[in-house]
C-alpha cells in the first residue's frame, strides 16, 4: 500500500485540489492519505476529513515534523511525501512504484511552477533547478521512498528548519540509487509572487551562507514559516 503524507499549514485553499489530485494519480492502487496539520488556524483539519484523509494534527511548526509524524501514522509499506500545495499524477505514482520495485532507495521528481510569475523568477528557476537536480536531490514537495528505507536513515532531521529534503536525500543515497522522475510535479508558484526578488534572494543566500546554524532554527527563514497565503488556489 502507498501511503501519500501530506504536511500541511493553513492551506484550506490549495489542500481540497492536492487531494483530489493525489485520489486521481493513485488510481486502483491501494492507498492512504494522512494529511499533518501543524497548528492551522484556518480549518485547514475540517478541509481534509471533509475530502475523507485521515488527519494528524500536532503543534510544530516544522516541515520535517510533520512529515515525520505523517509517516509514523502511515501503514503503507510506500511513503510518498506530497507538499499541500502541490498536484501530481499518475506517471509520478506509477514511475515512483517501479523504482521502488527495481532497487532505487528513493526519489523525486522535476518542478514546475503554476500561475504567472515574475519574469526573473523564470531565469532563477531554471538555474536553480538544473544545479540542485544536477546533484540528484530529491524536491521537497515531492519525495518517495520505502518504509523500510525510511527507518533506516532515521526520517527527516528535525533538527532542521530548512533543507531538510536535502539531507534526506543525501542519506537515502548511501542506501542505493536515487531517482529524480523525468515528469514534471506541478507546484505553487505563489511564493514567487508574493515576495520580491530581493527578499527571496536575500532569504535565500542567508540560508545558503549560514549553512546549519541558519537551517537549525526559524530566525531568518520567514518566506518558509511567515504562513503568507494566496486567497484561491492557483495551482492547476
Amino acid at each position: 500500500m502507498v501511503s501519500f503524507i501530506v504536511p500541511a499549514y493553513n492551506e484550506k485553499f490549495e489542500l481540497p485540489r492536492t487531494l483530489q489530485a493525489i485520489r486521481n494519480a493513485a488510481g486502483d492502487q491501494q492507498n492512504e492519505i494522512i494529511v499533518v496539520d501543524d497548528a492551522s488556524a484556518d480549518g485547514t483539519a475540517n478541509v481534509a476529513r471533509q475530502a475523507g484523509a485521515k488527519v494528524v494534527s500536532i503543534n510544530r511548526r516544522q516541515i520535517a515534523a510533520a512529515r515525520n509524524a505523517g509517516a509514523q501514522a502511515a501503514r503503507g509499506d510506500m511513503l510518498f511525501f506530497v507538499d499541500a500545495d502541490t498536484r501530481i499524477n499518475r506517471k509520478h505514482v506509477s514511475g515512483a512504484i517501479a523504482a521502488l520495485g527495481t532497487g532505487w532507495s528513493g526519489g523525486s521528481a522535476r518542478v514546475t511552477v503554476s500561475g504567472t510569475i515574475p519574469a526573473w523568477s523564470r531565469i532563477f528557476l531554471k538555474v536553480f533547478c538544473g544545479i540542485y537536480f544536477g546533484f540528484n536531490l530529491g524536491a521537497g514537495a515531492f519525495l518517495f521512498t520505502t518504509r523500510n528505507n525510511f527507518e533506516a536513515v532515521g526520517g527527516f532531521d528535525e533538527s532542521l528548519f530548512v533543507g531538510e529534503e536535502v539531507y534526506f536525500s543525501l542519506a537515502l543515497r548511501k542506501l542505493g540509487r536515487f531517482r529524480i522522475l523525468r515528469e514534471p510535479i506541478v507546484t505553487s508558484g505563489r511564493k514567487l509572487r508574493i515576495y520580491s526578488a530581493r527578499e527571496i534572494l536575500m532569504n535565500s543566500f542567508y540560508a545558503i551562507t549560514h549553512g546549519i546554524r541558519a537551517a537549525g532554527s526559524r530566525q531568518g527563514l520567514e518566506i518558509w514559516y511567515d504562513g503568507k497565503r494566496e486567497t484561491e488556489s492557483t495551482t492547476i
